[in-house]
């Protein structure tokens, strides 16, 4: 892709971000992310097993030159979230942070106020937050007032696979706010991925739809090619929807109007 994305002061030629969960081994995520071309790759904090050591630590697996985005997966309220991002910047020395407080177990749907307080406390503690949000324009500038480096929308619950599943409302979010929009959770195929980006967002987050697909390193070059053609096409801009036919040739100076 020609033009970099930009989220505080780091900056990433792709636009596609990726995960490591759920994956059978080590050596087919790290193939898989690899096929990904992504530049990022998020770790849940509270998931990483910190006392392995080489080829048994997830982190020996994270391909040369990737870039951690340790999220706050897991964490279902303010205080535990920003408890875990702290942790994060002992660990590893990054200010990016994936903001993620959720609701509940079963849906996963982000608390959108528990949000915000933990988002407003980690942006002033320097961190570059990057909040999992729902698709609300409201909830996203409060984010982006709370000092939110970027916002990422879902596009469906988190593991559904549902894909965009409210592309007005992204539209409306992307308008609303000036910071990047990334979609995060939902994505279930590369069809998904493109269109998101054509709706206007600035990249996209997604774990399970490669993780989990049958042949994962190869939805990964799936996911990395339709990220590039979802920009693309939103840069060049799509035609209008028309309800009636307009021939694509000119009908002037055709043997039938010559007639």
């Amino acid at each position: 892709m020609s033009e970099a994305l930009r989220i505080g002061d780091h900056t990433f030629t792709s636009r596609l971000f990726t995960g490591t969960g759920k994956y059978k081994d080590f050596p087919t995520m790290k193939a898989a992310l690899e096929a990904s071309g992504s530049e990022i790759v998020t770790v849940a904090v509270r998931r990483l097993d910190l006392s392995a050591k080489g080829e048994e630590s997830l982190l020996h697996w994270i391909p040369e030159g990737m870039k951690l985005l340790p999220n706050t997966a897991g964490c279902f309220n303010a205080e535990d979230a920003i408890r875990t991002s702290r942790l994060a910047r002992e660990l590893w020395g990054t200010d990016l942070i994936k903001l993620e407080v959720l609701s509940d177990p079963k849906t996963l749907l982000p608390d959108a106020e528990e949000t915000i307080k933990a988002a407003k406390v980690l942006a002033a503690e320097g961190f570059t937050v990057l909040p999992y949000t729902n698709d609300d324009p409201v909830a996203a500038r409060k984010l982006e007032d709370a000092g939110c480096a970027a916002v990422m929308p879902l596009g469906a619950p988190i593991g559904s696979g549902l894909g965009v599943r409210n592309p007005y409302n992204i539209v409306i979010l992307r308008e609303q706010v000036k910071v990047p929009v990334l979609v995060d959770a939902g994505v279930g195929t590369a069809s998904d991925v493109a269109i998101a980006m054509e709706l206007g967002c600035d990249a996209v987050l997604l774990n399970t739809a490669i993780a989990g697909a049958k042949d994962p390193v190869r939805m990964a070059r799936a996911m990395k090619a339709a990220c590039e053609a979802g920009r693309d096409a939103f840069l060049a801009g799509r035609i209008p929807k028309k309800l009636y036919g307009n021939a694509s040739s000119p009908i002037e100076g055709t043997i039938a109007s010559a007639r």
